[in-house]
């Protein structure tokens, strides 16, 4: 049986990596865009116990309407028993995520290895 690929449309793109949904939103997030993917994140953040990444890396643009992505995929992962983390280090989205609170609701990581526990070695470190 073939496994079916993962989505991906010009504003997303998703993987699956170490038990988790890594949705990766790209370009341009405005309201053209989030009517684009919207359907695509609903079904990945309503599996049941869904295991959630925002992933906003190549994100180049992002208005309210991706403000209302992030806290729908959010409320549709815990209605069905999921979790959502969030990866962000653009600073006017963080801005925009402070203001508005959700960076209450979903606190930014810098990094995706960090959201999903992955250790790199420390450079240069020597045994004592």
């Amino acid at each position: 049986m073939r496994q079916e690929p993962a989505s991906s449309t010009r504003h997303l793109h998703v993987r699956h990596e170490r038990g988790h949904t890594v949705l990766e939103l790209r370009g341009e997030i405005d309201i053209a865009s989030a009517a684009e993917v919207a359907p695509h994140l609903d079904r990945e953040a309503g599996r049941p116990g869904a295991r959630v990444v925002l992933d906003l890396g190549g994100v180049d643009f992002f208005d309210c309407s991706g403000l209302r992505l992030l806290y729908r995929v959010r409320r549709r992962a815990l209605d069905h028993g999921g979790q959502v983390h969030l990866v962000c280090t653009h600073p006017l989205t963080l801005r925009m995520l402070r203001i508005t609170g959700l960076a209450r609701l979903l606190p930014p990581r810098a990094t995706l290895e960090e959201v999903l526990g992955v250790t790199r070695p420390a450079e240069g470190r020597t045994g004592h």
